[in-house]
């Protein structure tokens, strides 16, 4: 028989507060009254897109007008239709970008709360503990230090499936509690079964403890936010009752990779100005990015109730990309969705290498064109449709640049190949020599280069502008050289992972499901064999590629030259990408340097710091270091869920997991006979590791699980 836990487990969790979050149908139209954007977002959504209408035709005209003079055959109309599709797409951002000089400010609000209660909601799964943990700790000392210590409480929900990692998870909320210790509630739980992925966590939540929080703050396992950022969301949501969510636009810190140190200059340099932007044209509108954003709680479980979607994977089942549906929903529901780019202090991390960029992206690009089954959703208004097709466009993009070089290769080796026919079978004077508007070709491809780079020369020229932000890069003469070297590396790495996304693509579409595995999140270079596996056809490509052409189109060679530079040398670049050497080389000389670097925003110092200690205290713990740890084993046991185990394969996993400990004396050879599933069971029940940590003594008949 399975007992419930025992009592001191209980105050792991609050008293249940449940909220009912019903499935959403998206078949049918829900009915809500409906608000119009107001004349500036009008205007300014006309600029954009009526803008990016007219250079698209533009475009098409000019491209057009290229062959118009010679024969078109099947390839240059494949080209025009590919060319098109790639102007319009640069196109609409380099327009979105400008717009962004327009955007308003939001209207004013309360800088705190009021009377709202909040949940720092941070998802875990096989995380490192300590460094999530840390910044929980310094956002929660911030806003204690406001005064508002008393409006927030930290929910901490896990769904971390390795017993060693769930031992130092536990082990790091024990801490943190100790740490804020009547100061700030914090409440942890972990689920025995993670159906859903992060939405079911999140979901899990919201159905048993979600009436208790006006608001949820989302976070992601590498989130920090200063507290003043924190106030003024949960202060704007007071203030606008119809405001479903409000995200912040997270800049990237902590990279000490090359990779890392790319990524978070050009977030820091051109991000500002691609967010001015996106918020302007979307208005209320806007799109949800999964983390460091605020939630209407009430309203979330009204409208967000994800359904698994009809068919197999990698098309069907959970929603995976929830973040960009959800806001979709919680908009068709009748309430708004903000992005605010003026809320700063909002910070995550990035990936250290183009390898475990890649791996990110897998899954991103199988949950973005899973969205091809959302898009036509009842009822949803038409910016969130194209939220939808710019997720699914910046997947099938690679294939299509990829596509348009191939198909521009191979007009260049025909006329390379073929031998001009000067005269027709009939009479004529004059011969027809063959025709190609080079010159307006070569406008063209200045206007897309010119289009493609604008978004980056207003962030800079915006930064150049005011002193204390170029002092920030380092100076006036250092952002031009970080600016320079980003544009450079950022060229190198593009074909490598524009292949790379064309490969992931491939396989979605041949049903191969991404899986769910944790991120990387540490920089350090790849070993050689591993590059060299990962990045072979790639290599193999570019040098193929170049030597044809150096053969049969000399010309075309010089100008495809960047992109098969960065092929060839794939996997020196790629293990270069993780090279925490690199990136600290070019931090000596001032080079991908940040204004964060630079003057360390306090929740981040303090993270930082708090990391170090938390390391320290939960190093070498793991499910067989309780056996001989009686203080550990009880503070483990004193973060497991009470209740008791329903899933059939948690208390069948209990029920062999005790078989197996009655049956060896030994804990270390018992430990070694548990499945994986053995292990989860036995590190969630206090009865069975007491038994294990006492053999040879029998454990008890009954024993407990930690359930749901």
């Amino acid at each position: 028989m399975i007992r419930a836990f025992p009592s001191r487990g209980a105050a792991s969790v609050p008293p249940p507060a449940p909220l009912a979050m019903p499935n959403q149908d998206l078949r049918r139209h829900p009915g809500r009254s409906d608000d119009r954007p107001g004349l500036r977002t009008s205007l300014i959504r006309l600029f954009v897109f009526g803008g990016t209408a007219g250079l698209t035709a533009f475009g098409f005209d000019q491209m057009l007008a290229v062959f118009a003079a010679g024969e078109i055959g099947a390839l240059q109309v494949v080209l025009l239709a590919l060319f098109t599709i790639t102007f319009a797409w640069i196109g609409f951002a380099a327009l979105a970008a400008i717009a962004g000089t327009a955007l308003r400010r939001p209207p004013k609000a309360p800088d705190r709360p009021e009377s709202s209660r909040t949940a720092l909601l941070m998802p875990l799964y096989n995380e490192d503990a300590a460094p999530s943990v840390a910044a929980l700790q310094a956002m929660a000392e911030g806003l204690v230090a406001a005064g508002a210590g008393d409006r927030f409480e930290i929910f901490v929900i896990s769904d971390t499936r390795d017993p060693d990692i769930w031992v130092r998870e536990t082990a790091a909320i024990a801490r943190l509690r100790a740490a804020l210790s009547g100061r700030m509630a914090v409440w942890y739980r972990r689920r025995p079964v993670n159906a859903g992925r992060k939405a079911g966590n999140v979901r899990d939540f919201v159905e048993r403890w979600g009436a208790r929080y006006d608001h949820l703050l989302i976070l992601d396992a590498d989130s920090v936010m200063e507290a003043d950022t924190i106030l003024k969301l949960a202060g704007r949501m007071e203030a606008e009752p119809r405001l479903g969510i409000l995200q912040t636009v997270p800049m990237l810190v902590g990279g000490s990779s090359l990779f890392g140190r790319l990524q978070q200059f050009a977030g820091r340099l051109y991000g500002p100005v691609i967010a001015r932007g996106t918020a302007a044209w979307q208005g209320t509108d806007g799109n949800y990015w999964g983390h460091n954003a605020m939630i209407r709680t009430r309203a979330f479980a009204q409208a967000c109730g994800l359904p698994d979607l009809p068919g197999r994977k990698p098309f069907g089942g959970h929603i995976l990309s929830h973040d960009f549906v959800e806001a979709a929903l919680i908009r068709r529901a009748g309430w708004q969705v903000r992005m605010d780019p003026d809320l700063r202090g909002s910070f995550e991390g990035a990936p250290p290498s183009l390898i475990d960029s890649a791996a990110r992206d897998r899954r991103w690009a199988q949950g973005n064109l899973q969205h091809v089954k959302v898009i036509g959703a009842r009822g949803l208004r038409w910016p969130s449709r194209v939220h939808f097709a710019i997720g699914i466009g910046s997947y099938l993009m690679s294939p299509i640049w990829l596509a348009m070089l191939v198909t521009g290769g191979m007009l260049a080796l025909r006329a390379g190949l073929a031998q001009p026919r000067y005269f027709a079978d009939t009479f004529q004077l004059f011969p027809d020599w063959p025709v190609f508007d080079a010159e307006r070709m070569l406008g063209l491809f200045l206007l897309a280069t010119g289009l493609l780079l604008l978004p980056k020369f207003l962030g800079l020229f915006h930064a150049l502008l005011k002193s204390r932000t170029s002092r920030g890069f380092g100076g006036r003469l250092r952002l031009v050289g970080s600016f320079l070297s980003e544009i450079l590396l950022s060229a190198l790495f593009a074909p490598i992972l524009m292949l790379m996304q064309v490969a992931q693509v491939i396989e979605i579409l041949r049903g191969r499901d991404s899986g769910w595995s944790p991120q990387t999140r540490e920089g350090g270079p790849a070993p050689w064999s591993v590059v060299f596996a990962r990045h072979w056809h790639h290599c193999l490509a570019g040098v193929v590629t170049a030597a044809v052409l150096m053969v049969l189109a000399p010309a075309q060679l010089a100008w495809l030259s960047p992109v098969l530079l960065g092929l060839v040398l794939a996997p020196a670049l790629s293990r270069l990408s993780g090279s925490v050497a690199a990136g600290r080389g070019l931090a000596r000389i001032g080079l991908l340097t940040t204004p964060e670097e630079r003057t360390n925003p306090p929740a981040l110092a303090r993270a930082t710091a708090l990391r170090h200690d938390y390391m320290a205290a939960i190093a070498g713990l793991s499910l067989r270091r309780l056996a001989d740890d009686p203080e550990a084993r009880q503070r483990h046991a004193g973060l497991l869920m009470p209740g008791a185990a329903t899933n059939r394969l948690v208390w069948l996993a209990g029920l062999t997991a005790g078989a197996k400990i009655e049956a060896v004396e030994d804990p270390d050879a018992a430990l070694d006979l548990l499945s994986s599933d053995e292990r989860l069971a036995l590190a969630g029940s206090p009865e069975l590791l007491e038994a294990w940590s006492r053999r040879p003594t029998t454990p008890p008949e009954g024993f407990s699980l930690a359930g749901e």
